[in-house]
């Protein structure tokens, strides 16, 4: 079976679909709240990095940027913020006809996936950054969820 990063088109296209949820959470009045204080001039290119490691593509952004740790304390000591999250997962759903992923098993295995790193992985530690465990893999999901397998 295909990856979910091979089905959306390998790193070019995990890269079109992190630039067009850039676009629309940069555009959200909400969600633009958690960028507000700036943000890597290479947000979009590592994000796409994080995403297709995550959806069964090569491990770059392991390699390159960090462990998962390293991105768990960048969302860490925010408190909970449900409605942030609701309109961010909103975000990538329109996202997804952005860039014209119409495939409906597709566009359910990424929506669930967003749906589980923002509400899940990401809100993990919402008292502080210094809560996130060292050395945590990036998790992999496949098309029918959470890989558990390593």
């Amino acid at each position: 079976m295909t990856s979910l990063y091979d089905a959306v088109g390998g790193d070019e296209g995990v890269l079109r679909l992190a630039t067009a949820w850039h676009e629309r959470v940069l555009a959200d009045e909400v969600v633009a709240h958690a960028f507000r204080h700036g943000f890597h001039p290479e947000h979009t290119e590592r994000l796409a990095a994080y995403w297709a490691e995550a959806l069964g593509g090569p491990p770059t952004y392991s390699d390159r940027y960090g462990d998962e740790s390293s991105v768990l304390r960048l969302h860490s000591g925010n408190g909970e913020h449900a409605e942030m999250d609701r309109r961010a997962i909103a975000c990538f759903d329109q996202a997804l006809a952005d860039v014209g992923i119409d495939d409906e098993p597709l566009r359910q295995a990424l929506h669930d996936y967003f749906a589980w790193a923002t509400t899940t992985s990401m809100a993990r530690y919402p008292a502080s950054p210094d809560d996130v465990p060292p050395g945590l893999p990036v998790p992999h999901w496949s098309w029918t969820g959470l890989d558990h397998s390593g």
